[in-house]
C-alpha cells in the first residue's frame, strides 16, 4: 500500500535590511519590538515606522520616511521594524490589517498613530507638530497670528512666575497630544499664553483658564466647575465644539466612504489648491479662508473678526472706555443692509388686472427703542423673523396699495415685545421685473427662459422667487462691494467648503472636469448629489477670493446661471468615414437637435455584451439609410453625462427623433426584437407621421421629393446587392475548385497515411525481435560473468595458497641452517669442555636433547598445518 507523500513546506528565507546600513533610521529588520522599547526609553521623541518588506506602499513609503528623518534625526529617532516576519516579536505582538504604520511617542505618551498622505512634507510637518504640540504666545502680535488662523484654536493661560509648572500646565500638554492622537490632521491648535496682560484681551483673568477661540460663532471659556479639568475632557471639549468653516479631504486611496459621506451633507464646494505644509505663507489659502468667513458671517452687524480688530488696532474707539456707545452711534446710521436679519416679502398684485407687485424688505432693526442691554446674536434667529412676519402681515394693508419707483422705509413696533422694532422698506416693480427680463442689475442679461437648479424649466406664471434673490428685485439695496457676507444663513443652499491638496488628489479634480493638461493644479467645483449635477469653475478664470465669491453667489441664487458640467468622453476621436456616428457629451445637441436630420441613437455600454451584437445591423442600417436625410448614432453613457431627462436605466434603449419633431423623441418598443426589418418598419412609421397641420403644395413637393430621393437611394442599394450577389457566385465557384482540389489531396493523404501505417507495424515487429534478442545475449553476458567471477576467486585462493607456501619454505630453511649451527656450536662446545666435569656434560647432554625435541616438535606442528590447509 502506497502512502500519501507528506506535505513540503520552504522555509521563509531571513530577512534582509530594508532600510540602506547609512540610512538615519535604525532598522530593525528581524522584528526585534524589544530593542525598539528598549530605544525609546532614551529619547523624547520617537517614530516607528512598521512595514513588510514585501509591500508596495511601505516601500514607497521608505524614501519619504528617510527624507524626513535625514531633516529632523537630532532630534528625533527614527527605528524601522520589520513586522512581517513570523520569527520576530512584533508580527507575534502586532496584528496590523495595513502596511506601513507609522507610530510616534512624545517620551511616555503614545503611541500617536499618523493616518495621513504618505508625504514627507506632511510627516514632516505632523512630527513637528507631535514634537511642539503648544506654541507660546508671549506678545499681542503673537496672539493676533494665532488667531488669525482659519483652524480652530485653543489657548491656555498660564502663569509661570511662581513655579517652573503651574498647575494644569501638564494636564493641558497632555491634552494637545490628546488632539493629535484622535485627529490626525491636527486641524485644533493649542496655544499657552504666559503673560496676564496678553490674557486680558481675550478675556482670561485666572491662571489655568482654556479659551476655545472661534471666528464666527461666539468663543467659549472652559467651564471647569460643569467639567473636570483632565486631558480628556478637555479635548473632548474642544472637538465638539471647534468651528470647522472649512475642511481638508485627505482621501487615503483605499476604499472609503469619506467623499460619500461629505456629500451627502449638502451641496459641497471642492477647492483643490497646490499646497505645501511646512510653507511659512499660504496667500491663496488665506485669501479661500476670508472667503469661508465671510460666506459664514451671518451677523452682519459685526464684523467677521471683532477679536483681531480690537487686537491689531489698539486706538479702536469701540473699545474705548470713554466712548462707550461708539458703535450704538454708528449703527444708527440707517442702512438696511447692515441689520442682520432681514426676509424678502412680495406682496400679491392689488388688482387682478394689475401687472405690479409691491416688494419689501422686512428687518429686524435693533436700533430702535428701548434696549435693556447690549446682546450680539451670532445667528440670524429665524423665530424673531417668523415674529416679524406676523407683525408685518397685520399692517399689510399700509404697504398693499403703496405705488412708488422709489424705495420707502417705515419702522413699527413688534406685535409680540415692546423692545423690538421692525423696518419694512417696499417698492412697486412690473412683473416682467420679477421674471429676470428687463432689469439691468440682473444676473441674466437677456434671458428666454428661467430655469431652476436641476435644469428643468419653471412653468409657473407666479412663481415667487426665495429670499436669497432680493438684492436683485431692489437694486437700490444690493450691498456695496461683496454680497457673500451671511449667504449661507441666508440661502435654502448652502456649501459646505472642503479643500484638496491637488499634488495628491489631482485625478479627483480631472473626473469632476479639470484639464489633464493644465500646469497650474487649480479647481474648484461645486457637486450637489441630491440633485445629481455638479458645477465646474471656469479654469481659464484665475482662482482668487473674486472668483470664488461670483461662483458661490450664482449658485446661490434661486434661478442659476450656471451651466451644469457634463463628463465627456476623451477618448473619442471622430472620422468621416464611419457609419454610425459617435456622440459624446459636447456633441449631443449638436448631432441630435440641431441637426435637421432624422437621428437614430442606440445607447450602449463597453460591459453590455448584447450592445456589441447589434453593431452589424445598425451598420447595415446606416448603409440602407440615405445619409442626407438620416443619422445613425450611438452613445457610451458610461463615459458620457447626459441631461437628466434622457437618461435611461436599461441597455440597450434605442430613441428616434423625427426631423422638425426631435422633442417628440420615440423610444423602440422592448418587446420587440431587434433586428434590421423592425427597425426599418419602426423608422418608416414615426418618420412618415403625418403633422396635425395639412400639407401645403410645398409640403407635397418636398415629400415627393423625399420619397423620389428614397426610390432612387433604394435603387442604388439594390444594384449595390446585385454586384455584390455576383461576385458572391464568383466566390462560390473559386471556393468549390479549392473544395475540390482539397478532397484530392486529402484522398493523397489518406493513401501516404496507410503506407506508413504498414512500414510502422513493420518497424514495430523488428523492434519485438531486436528487444528478444537483447534480452538473450543480455542473459548470456549475465551467465558468463558469474563464471569469470568464479575464477577470479579461485584465482584469488591460490594466489594465497602460494603466499602461504612460500612462508613455510623459507621458515624451514631458517629452521634448517639453524639446526646446523647448534651442531657445530655443540661440537665445538664438547671439544674445549672435555676435561669439564661429568656433571656439566650431563646438564649439557640434556639440554641439548630438549632443544632437539623442542625443534621436533615444531616441525610436526608446521607439517600438520600443511596438511590441514
Amino acid at each position: 500500500s502506497c502512502s500519501r507523500a507528506k506535505d513540503v513546506t520552504m522555509p521563509a528565507k531571513l530577512p534582509v535590511n530594508f532600510f540602506s546600513t547609512r540610512s538615519p533610521v535604525i532598522d530593525l529588520f528581524r522584528g526585534q519590538l524589544d530593542y525598539a522599547d528598549h530605544l525609546r526609553q532614551d529619547s523624547e521623541i520617537v517614530l516607528y515606522f512598521f512595514y513588510a518588506p514585501w509591500c508596495g506602499q511601505s516601500i514607497a513609503a521608505r524614501e519619504e520616511i528617510e527624507h524626513v528623518a535625514s531633516r529632523l534625526s537630532d532630534q528625533v529617532l527614527f527605528v524601522a521594524v520589520n513586522c512581517w516576519w513570523n520569527q520576530g516579536k512584533c508580527r507575534k505582538q502586532k496584528h496590523f490589517f495595513y502596511f506601513p504604520v507609522i507610530h510616534l511617542y512624545h517620551r511616555s505618551f503614545g503611541p500617536i498613530e499618523y493616518k495621513g498622505p504618505m508625504s514627507a512634507v506632511y510627516i514632516e510637518k505632523f512630527v513637528r507638530r507631535v514634537m511642539t504640540p503648544l506654541l507660546y504666545i508671549s506678545s499681542r502680535s503673537k496672539l493676533l497670528d494665532f488667531l488669525s488662523n482659519y483652524e480652530p484654536g485653543v489657548l491656555g493661560y498660564f502663569e509661570f512666575n511662581a513655579s517652573p509648572q503651574p498647575p494644569g500646565y501638564l494636564t493641558f500638554f497632555t491634552s494637545a497630544l490628546h488632539s493629535l492622537k484622535k485627529d490626525y490632521l491636527g486641524t485644533i491648535r493649542f496655544g499657552v499664553i504666559t503673560a496676564k496682560r496678553v490674557a486680558e484681551e481675550i478675556s482670561l483673568v485666572q491662571s489655568g483658564s482654556v479659551y476655545l477661540h472661534r471666528h464666527v460663532n461666539t468663543s467659549l471659556i472652559y467651564p471647569s466647575d460643569i467639567m473636570n479639568y483632565t486631558a480628556e475632557n478637555i479635548c473632548k471639549w474642544a472637538l465638539e465644539n471647534r468651528e470647522m468653516l472649512i475642511r481638508w479631504l485627505r482621501p487615503h486611496g483605499g476604499k472609503s466612504l469619506l467623499l460619500n459621506n461629505e456629500l451627502k451633507k449638502g451641496p459641497a464646494l471642492l477647492i483643490f489648491i497646490p499646497y505645501n505644509p511646512l510653507a511659512e505663507i499660504h496667500p491663496l489659502l488665506d485669501e479661500i479662508t476670508k472667503v469661508a468667513l465671510e460666506y459664514h458671517n451671518c451677523n452682519k452687524s459685526q464684523a467677521a473678526e471683532p477679536d483681531l480688530q480690537h487686537l491689531g488696532d489698539t486706538d479702536s474707539p469701540a473699545f474705548d472706555s470713554s466712548v462707550p456707545d461708539a458703535h450704538t452711534k454708528l449703527s444708527e446710521t440707517f442702512s438696511i443692509t447692515k441689520y442682520p436679519c432681514c426676509n424678502t416679502v412680495v406682496l400679491p398684485q392689488w388688482h387682478s388686472i394689475s401687472r405690479t407687485h409691491n416688494v419689501c424688505e422686512l428687518c429686524i432693526n435693533q436700533t430702535l427703542g428701548v434696549k435693556p442691554n447690549k446682546v450680539h446674536v451670532p445667528h440670524c434667529n429665524f423665530l424673531e423673523i417668523e415674529a416679524a412676519l406676523d407683525s408685518f402681515y397685520l399692517q399689510e394693508h399700509t404697504f398693499f396699495q403703496v405705488i412708488s419707483n422709489t424705495i420707502e422705509c417705515s419702522n413699527f413696533l413688534s406685535f409680540y415685545s415692546p423692545f423690538s422694532y421692525y423696518t419694512a422698506c417696499c417698492r412697486t416693480v412690473n412683473r416682467h421685473f420679477l421674471s429676470f427680463i428687463s432689469s439691468e442689475k440682473t444676473i441674466f442679461q437677456t434671458p428666454e427662459v428661467a430655469f431652476s437648479s436641476h435644469g428643468k424649466k419653471d412653468n409657473a406664471p407666479h412663481s415667487i422667487p426665495h429670499i436669497e434673490d432680493r438684492n436683485w428685485f431692489i437694486p437700490d439695496l444690493h450691498i456695496n462691494g461683496t454680497n457673500i457676507t451671511g449667504l449661507s444663513c441666508r440661502t435654502n443652499k448652502t456649501l459646505n467648503l472642503y479643500l484638496l491638496d491637488s499634488n495628491l488628489f489631482w485625478i479627483y479634480a480631472e473626473r469632476l472636469g479639470a484639464s489633464r493638461s493644465t500646469h497650474l493644479k487649480e479647481f474648484a467645483a461645486i457637486v450637489d448629489l441630491k440633485e445629481e449635477v455638479h458645477y465646474v469653475l471656469d479654469q481659464n478664470q484665475s482662482l482668487v477670493g473674486s472668483t470664488l465669491e461670483n461662483f458661490i453667489k450664482n449658485f446661490s441664487v434661486l434661478y442659476s446661471p450656471l451651466k451644469r458640467h457634463l463628463v465627456d468622453d476623451p477618448a473619442v476621436r471622430f472620422h468621416e468615414q464611419r457609419v454610425i456616428t459617435e456622440v459624446t457629451t459636447n456633441t449631443f445637441h449638436d448631432t441630435v437637435f440641431r441637426s435637421e436630420k432624422n437621428v437614430l441613437l442606440l445607447y450602449y455600454a463597453q460591459w453590455c455584451g448584447f450592445c456589441a451584437s447589434l453593431n452589424h445591423i445598425f451598420i447595415q442600417l446606416a448603409r440602407l439609410l440615405p445619409p442626407d436625410n438620416f443619422t445613425v448614432a450611438r452613445i457610451d453613457i458610461t463615459r458620457n453625462d447626459l441631461p437628466w431627462e434622457f437618461m435611461t436605466d436599461h441597455l440597450p434603449t434605442i430613441l428616434f427623433f423625427p426631423h422638425q419633431r426631435k422633442e417628440q423623441s420615440v423610444k423602440f418598443p422592448e418587446d420587440f426584437a431587434v433586428n434590421l426589418p423592425n427597425l426599418l418598419k419602426f423608422i418608416l412609421h414615426h418618420s412618415s407621421l403625418s403633422s396635425s397641420e395639412p400639407c401645403t403644395k410645398e409640403c407635397l413637393r418636398k415629400e415627393t421629393v423625399l420619397q423620389q430621393g428614397h426610390i432612387s437611394h433604394l435603387e442604388r442599394e439594390i444594384q449595390k446587392l446585385r454586384s455584390e450577389i455576383g461576385a458572391l457566385h464568383q466566390a462560390h465557384d473559386q471556393l468549390e475548385a479549392q473544395l475540390a482540389e482539397a478532397r484530392r489531396e486529402e484522398q493523397r493523404l489518406q493513401q501516404q497515411k496507410h503506407r506508413l501505417e504498414k512500414q510502422h507495424k513493420t518497424l514495430q515487429l523488428h523492434s519485438e525481435q531486436l528487444q528478444a534478442t537483447y534480452e538473450q545475449k543480455n542473459q548470456e553476458l549475465l551467465e558468463m560473468a558469474e563464471k569469470l567471477q568464479e575464477l577470479a576467486d579461485a584465482s584469488e585462493n591460490l594466489l594465497k595458497e602460494n603466499t602461504l607456501l612460500r612462508i613455510l619454505v623459507a621458515s624451514r630453511e631458517g629452521k634448517l641452517q639453524s639446526k646446523d649451527e647448534i651442531k657445530e656450536s655443540l661440537q665445538s662446545e664438547h671439544t674445549l669442555a672435555e676435561d669439564d666435569d661429568v656433571s656439566v656434560s650431563t646438564a649439557t647432554a640434556t639440554l641439548e636433547a630438549k632443544r632437539v625435541d623442542n625443534i621436533d616438535t615444531i616441525e610436526t606442528e608446521h607439517s600438520s598445518g600443511n596438511r590441514t590447509e
